[in-house]
């Protein structure tokens, strides 16, 4: 396990801290899913985005119609 991964026991510390109470048999489950959305996330942020405008700019009403698939 790295340094970086959630541990069952800090899953949680921080779920108290947020005001939720989990059960013991939930400590795992949820640090195993924090670490895979943590590693989802950092994937993300690796992307080059580039020119890419932002969603803002975006406007459905404008886009062109295709049928080719």
């Amino acid at each position: 396990m790295s340094a970086e991964e959630l541990t069952p026991p800090e899953a949680a510390r921080w779920a108290a801290r947020g005001g939720l109470l989990l059960p013991s048999d939930r400590h795992a489950a949820v640090a195993t899913t924090a670490n895979h959305i943590h590693s989802v996330v950092a994937v993300l942020r690796e992307l080059d985005f580039g020119d890419t405008p932002p969603a803002a700019a975006y406007r459905a009403d404008q886009e062109m119609r295709d049928a080719a698939v």
